[in-house]
């Protein structure tokens, strides 16, 4: 009868999550589908450069200026519209064509602008320049709701940057706002300020002219870069610098610091180094070397934004000076320095096209943690790090989100995708590989946006093993698999429960000299266990390496 009850359970989960994907699609509106997905009017060009230039007010809170995108058109066929992303309650105020500078007709539809365009040939190039202006949503709680931030420091000067992952870079400028299109040839942000005050931005300082009590910085990046990366910091700033001789030569590193924070940070920012040589070590070369790696304090507790790291953790070890993990290990070094950095390989250098592909970025990132632990307090130290995350992990809904809506997955991407990847190196039992892989992936997807498709099949493709199930199970289900397990004198009986059908993860045990290998099912297995390696069936064991629930009794 047993078969015929999980069978009956599986069909009750299935139509549940049936319902469930019917509600979450019946949640999401046209604007929705508008932002998220590759509309017509996106889909004939590619982005190539963008150019922004922007003045803001601090006293009233408004910024205005303008963004000419330069692009290359891909199709024969397409629309005789563009579509340009601009939130409200932000407005553009005109668009011009090319060199001719000839003004285009455009209509509005809530945050999507419809530009009509020129017809061109295929492969051939194009830009528009636009106009824009307003009063951007502001950032209350960021960087979690996102927006342009407007403070000031403790000396009573303005602070101002942005935060919008997620949200979205059409909150403050007009782009093509869709994580599968960054600009190949990157970007360039001028930022129109009082002389008073310092900008900052990605990249490296290409310009900085002055005139009438104001002063154009203007920060260019030469690589590929996520539009909600491209980012302004503006205030009191003072600067010192540093190298690395990294895996691809000299990197340079340079801090950007409010100037009463200067020594702080002089002390803490050594850390920089030591994250840089263990993420070059797992990861391969820090992706970004034309354009520096550089560490900026923000009016928020922090981002991954290229190459300009947003920094706001008091300068202090942990988060905000607390254990994420509860482990003791967090607290020797600063997390928001550790896992903004990280981003650097996962998230900027490998991008997810979709939104909801969002655990690419984020746990992987999260593991980087682990990762960077491990390489500078050992591999027990690590896993005491990793093990110790689980208790934040929810299980409330799907890691991965509906597609092409701009939407996210439950906040599980961090800890438990973390975990996941953890499960599948122990599954993988060969560090050496699994560093090989994680390499691989950083040199195969270079300044590339990807699927899950792609990185799961990669992952697969290398170890040798087929994961698919394992990344259905812990992705796209909030059930944790349980291993079941007994014995009768040196026999082993054991199976895999409360997982979707074919669910194959490998178990591999070791402790010394001492190693055993299983390969549970859904179907009660029994082998013949050497009585010296009964020790490895242990629960603490199994469960510090791999996300599983174990029960089980000895006999």
């Amino acid at each position: 009868m047993k078969p015929i009850i999980f069978s009956g359970i599986l069909c009750c989960c299935f139509f549940t999550q049936l319902r469930a994907q019917h509600h979450e699609s019946s949640r999401f509106t046209h604007a929705d589908t508008l932002r998220g997905s590759i509309t017509p009017e996106r889909a004939w060009w590619n982005v190539l450069h963008y150019a922004i230039t922007v003045k803001p007010d601090f006293n009233s809170k408004t910024i205005s200026g303008s963004n000419t995108i330069r692009y290359k058109v891909t199709s024969d066929s397409y629309p005789a519209f563009m579509q340009i992303d601009l939130q409200e309650p932000m407005l553009i105020d005109s668009v011009l064509f090319g060199n001719s500078r000839r003004s285009l007709r455009f209509t509005r539809e809530g945050n999507a602008w419809h530009v009509n365009v020129p017809k061109q040939a295929n492969h051939s190039e194009g830009s528009v320049t636009v106009y824009f202006h307003g009063k951007p949503r502001e950032a209350v709680n960021a960087p979690w709701d996102g927006g342009w931030i407007w403070r000031k420091d403790s000396t009573g000067s303005p602070w101002m940057s942005v935060a919008c992952q997620g949200l979205g870079a059409s909150v403050w400028y007009p782009c093509k706002d869709h994580q599968s299109d960054e600009p190949d040839q990157g970007a360039s942000l001028s930022m129109i300020v009082a002389d008073s005050l310092t900008a900052i931005s990605n990249g490296r300082l290409a310009e900085k002219t002055g005139g009438n009590g104001f002063t154009t910085w203007k920060w260019q990046v030469v690589n590929p870069i996520n539009n909600y990366n491209i980012v302004p910091y503006i205030g009191k700033y003072v600067h010192f610098s540093d190298t690395l001789h990294g895996e691809k030569g000299t990197l340079d590193l340079d801090f950007w610091v409010l100037q009463y924070n200067l020594a702080r940070a002089q002390q803490q920012f050594v850390q920089a180094k030591q994250m840089l040589r263990a993420f070059e070590y797992w990861f391969g070369p820090y992706p970004f070397y034309e354009d520096s790696y550089k560490l900026v304090e923000s009016p928020h507790l922090g981002m991954e934004h290229q190459s300009a790291v947003a920094y706001g953790n008091h300068f202090a070890n942990g988060y905000l000076g607390r254990d994420l993990s509860g482990s003791g290990w967090g607290e020797k070094w600063d997390f928001i320095l550790v896992h903004e950095s990280g981003h650097e390989w996962f998230a900027n250098n490998i991008t997810s096209n979709d939104l909801a592909d969002m655990w690419i970025h984020e746990s992987f990132t999260n593991y980087s943690e682990t990762l960077f632990t491990e390489y500078y307090y050992g591999k027990e130290a690590g896993t005491d790090y990793n093990y110790g995350t689980r208790k934040n992990i929810k299980n409330d809904r799907n890691i991965i989100a509906p597609y092409d809506v701009n939407d996210q997955g439950s906040g599980d991407m961090y800890y438990k995708g973390g975990n996941l990847i953890h499960t599948i190196r122990h599954s993988i039992d060969n560090d050496s590989l699994f560093r090989q892989i994680l390499r691989g992936l950083n040199k195969t997807f270079y300044h590339k946006t990807v699927t899950t498709q792609e990185i799961e099949q990669y992952i697969s493709r290398q170890s040798g093993i087929d994961l698919s199930k394992v990344f259905d199970q812990y992705l796209r289900t909030t059930q944790i698999p349980v291993l079941e397990y007994s014995w009768n004198k040196n026999k082993l009986r054991y199976r895999y429960t409360n997982c979707i059908p074919g669910f194959n993860l490998p178990i591999v045990l070791r402790k010394g000299t001492l190693v055993i290998r299983l390969t549970p099912a859904d179907q009660w297995q029994t082998i013949q266990v050497d009585k010296s390696l009964k020790p490895l069936i242990d629960k603490k064991l199994i469960d510090r390496q791999y996300y599983i629930t174990v029960q089980g009794a000895r006999k």
